[in-house]
C-alpha cells in the first residue's frame, strides 16, 4: 500500500529509507473464545494499515497465524515464524497460549507483544505486555464491588490460570476488609454446562459472582445464570450482579438480548469513552470492519502494541529485540483510552483503569474512572498488606 500522499516518483526517492518488518500475529480467530480474538485480529489489522499508510519508514509485512484456541498449534506456529526470520509477533489471548511460546521467544532473543490483560505474576525480557494486570483491573474492580455491591463473592471460572490467579489475587485482597470467597468453581475452556453452580449461587445469595469464564463458557453461564434468576423473581444485576476483568463489547453481542445489561466490568479501555481519539479509532475501526467484531479493550491493546512497535522501530533504526527494549521505555502514544506509555523496568502498559456496567443496548456506561494512566505493579510488590492498601491503588472518580 502506498503512503497516503506520496507519488510513485517521490516514493521511489524515498525507498532506500524504508525499513520492511515482518511481522507475526498470532490470534485465534477460530475456536472458542474466538468472538475476542477476532476484534484483537481487527485491531492488530487497522494498525497496519495506518502505519503502512503513514510518511513515516516502517512498513510492515504481516504473516497471520491462526492456532484456532488449541494449545499446540500456539508453538507450532510460533516456531515456523521463528525460523522464517520474524523477530516480533503480536498475539496470544491465554494466559496458558502465552507461557506456552515465551520460551521460544527466549531462546531466539525475539519479541512477543502481548496485547491481553492478564493476571500478573510474571515478566519476561522477550515480553512487551500492553495489556492491564491486576492492579489495573482487579483491584479496582475488588475496591468497587466492597464498596458498593457486598462483601461476599462466588467465583466462577475457566479451569486454567487466569481464573486460579485471580481467585487467589481477591481472596487476597478481600480478606483484610472483611471480604469472603465464599467458593471457587472451575470448568474447562468451552464448557457450557452450568445448572449444577447456578443452583449453588442462588442457594449462596452472595453479594457478587466474580467471572473468569471466558469465552463461549462465559455467554452461556451469564444466559442461564439470568434465566434461572427470572424463573426464580429474582433481579440477577441487582440481586446478584456478575462482576469480571473481561467482558467486552463483541461479547456482549454474543451473549444475546436477554442476558446483556447489568454485568459490572473492569477495564482500561470502553467504546464509550468520548474523547477525541477515542471516537476518531471507533470510527476508524468500524470502516475497515463494518461486519464485526465489535471493538473492545484487546482490540484497543493490540492496536496500541503495533503503534508501539512502529514507534520504537523508527526511533531505533535497527529491528533486532536489543535495540528495541533499549528505546521501549521512551516511547508514548495518545491511544484511544489516553495516554499510553511503556515502564522500562517492567516492559508492562501505563494505563488507565475503569469500571463499567453493561447496558441493554451492547455498550458499556462508565461508572469511575482514574485521573491518569497507572503504572503496572504486575507482582503487586506496591499494593502491599496482600493487596489491602487502598492508598498505594488509583483512586478512581465518578465518571461525568
Amino acid at each position: 500500500m502506498r503512503p497516503i500522499g506520496l507519488t510513485r516518483s517521490v516514493e521511489a526517492t524515498l525507498a532506500v529509507s524504508i525499513i520492511r518488518v515482518p511481522l507475526g500475529i498470532l490470534i485465534s480467530s477460530d475456536g472458542p473464545y474466538s468472538v475476542v480474538s477476532r476484534s484483537m485480529l481487527c485491531g492488530a489489522l487497522l494498525a497496519i494499515d495506518e502505519v503502512n499508510s503513514a510518511a513515516g519508514n516502517i512498513r510492515f509485512e504481516p504473516t497471520i497465524g491462526n492456532p484456532g484456541g488449541e494449545l499446540s498449534r500456539y508453538a507450532a506456529l510460533t516456531t515456523d515464524m521463528l525460523a522464517a526470520g520474524i523477530q516480533h509477533v503480536v498475539g496470544c489471548y491465554t494466559s496458558s497460549s502465552r507461557k506456552e511460546i515465551i520460551p521460544l521467544f527466549e531462546k531466539a532473543d525475539t519479541l512477543l507483544w502481548y496485547p491481553s490483560h492478564y493476571e500478573g505474576f510474571e515478566t519476561s525480557a522477550n515480553v512487551i505486555y500492553t495489556g492491564a494486570v491486576a492492579n489495573q483491573h482487579l483491584l479496582p474492580l475488588v475496591d468497587y464491588s466492597l464498596t458498593h455491591l457486598g462483601p461476599r463473592a462466588f467465583g466462577v471460572g475457566s479451569n486454567y490460570i487466569w481464573a486460579w490467579e485471580n481467585n487467589r489475587i481477591l481472596r487476597e485482597a478481600i480478606g483484610p476488609r472483611g471480604g469472603t470467597l465464599l467458593a471457587e468453581r472451575y470448568f474447562p475452556v468451552g464448557c457450557t454446562d452450568f445448572g449444577q453452580v447456578i443452583e449453588a449461587i442462588l442457594v449462596a445469595r452472595p453479594s457478587f459472582v466474580f467471572n473468569t469464564l471466558i469465552g463461549v463458557s462465559s455467554y452461556q453461564f451469564l444466559r442461564d445464570l439470568r434465566a434461572a434468576c427470572v424463573e426464580r423473581g429474582i433481579d440477577q444485576p441487582n440481586d446478584i450482579p456478575v462482576v469480571s476483568c473481561t467482558l467486552s463489547e463483541p461479547e456482549l453481542e454474543a451473549i444475546g438480548p436477554n442476558a446483556i445489561d447489568g454485568h459490572i466490568t473492569s477495564s482500561v479501555y470502553f467504546s464509550t469513552l468520548p474523547t477525541k481519539a477515542n471516537r476518531r479509532f471507533v470510527a476508524a475501526y468500524a470502516d475497515r470492519f463494518p461486519d464485526g467484531p465489535a471493538v473492545s479493550a484487546d482490540a484497543e491493546a493490540t492496536y496500541i502494541a503495533v503503534r508501539l512497535l512502529a514507534l520504537a522501530l523508527a526511533d531505533a533504526g535497527a529491528t533486532d529485540a536489543a535495540a528495541i527494549k533499549r528505546v521501549i521505555g521512551r516511547q508514548s502514544i495518545a491511544a484511544p483510552q489516553g495516554d499510553v506509555s511503556i515502564d522500562a523496568d517492567t516492559m508492562h502498559a501505563c494505563l488507565t483503569p475503569r469500571i463499567a456496567r453493561s447496558n441493554a443496548k451492547g455498550r458499556f456506561d462508565i461508572l469511575r474512572e482514574a485521573s491518569a494512566p497507572v503504572r503496572a505493579d504486575p507482582y503487586l510488590i506496591r499494593s502491599s498488606s496482600r493487596y489491602g492498601a487502598v492508598s498505594v491503588r488509583p483512586v478512581l472518580r465518578v465518571a461525568s
